[in-house]
């Protein structure tokens, strides 16, 4: 586990970092660094989108993954649920100004929801997460996850200065995410081929380079109700 903490660390480090300098970081200072991120992210997404071994396996991945999130409607009840919190959070003393904080609470409200996925996406999708939890597991040193967690350090600055502490609470599923595979590593280790981790790795840089066409602000793409098809590319690699 200690590669995974110390990703954790570096988010958190990372993000705090980036809120503290924000107020100090002029406007386009702050939005150059932030199409840095959005660049960065499409180069990576690219690199990733390329390994796939099946490419019907991945088509059907993010075209049934998208089919299933937009019926659950992800992205709806994740908005649904940080509004609530954010409401609960914040009530106003005064009722005059009810709607004036309604109104705040619901741009507060897709500002972190945009902030927490984009973040989540970026810290947790890819093969050095999956290769570095891995590693990790197996008893070797977490080298794939120590030169994750840099990487990671200096996107969460970036981001932590435009989205805020929406990016710091993204290390909670990077946390769980990681955590998780590399306590199961085991399992994975035997089931999991390079067949499997390419076409997993694949679809995810699909994702990555729609998150990077949000991120730049040249289209929005709803990649939220997209996540289930991570679970599904396992699964038809698998079958397949």
């Amino acid at each position: 586990m200690l590669g995974t903490l110390v990703n954790t660390g570096a988010i958190v480090a990372g993000s705090l970092a980036g809120m503290l300098i924000q107020s100090r970081l002029p406007e386009k200072m702050t939005s150059i660094l932030f199409q840095g991120v959005g660049l960065m992210t499409l180069t990576i997404g690219i690199s990733m989108a390329i390994q796939s071994q099946h490419l019907i396996v991945t088509v059907l991945s993010v075209v049934l993954g998208a089919i299933l999130g937009q019926w659950i409607d992800i992205d709806r009840r994740l908005r649904n649920l940080t509004e609530h919190w954010l409401r609960h959070s914040s009530k106003p003393s005064n009722p005059e100004i009810t709607e004036k904080t309604v109104s705040l609470a619901e741009q507060r409200t897709a500002r972190f929801t945009e902030g927490f996925v984009t973040a989540s996406m970026l810290f947790c999708t890819g093969s050095m997460a999956i290769l570095g939890a891995i590693e990790d597991g197996s008893g070797a040193t977490p080298q794939l996850l120590l030169s994750k967690s840099i990487m990671d350090a200096v996107a969460s600055i970036a981001l932590g200065a435009s989205f805020g502490i929406a990016v710091l609470f993204s290390a909670i599923p990077v946390l769980i995410y990681q955590g998780s595979l590399t306590l199961l590593a085991a399992l994975l280790t035997r089931h999991m081929s390079e067949s499997m981790m390419a076409d997993l790795t694949s679809v995810g840089g699909i994702l990555l380079i729609g998150l990077g066409i949000n991120i730049l602000g040249i289209k929005q793409i709803n990649i939220t109700n997209m996540l289930p098809s991570l679970l599904i590319v396992v699964l038809l690699s698998y079958c397949w």
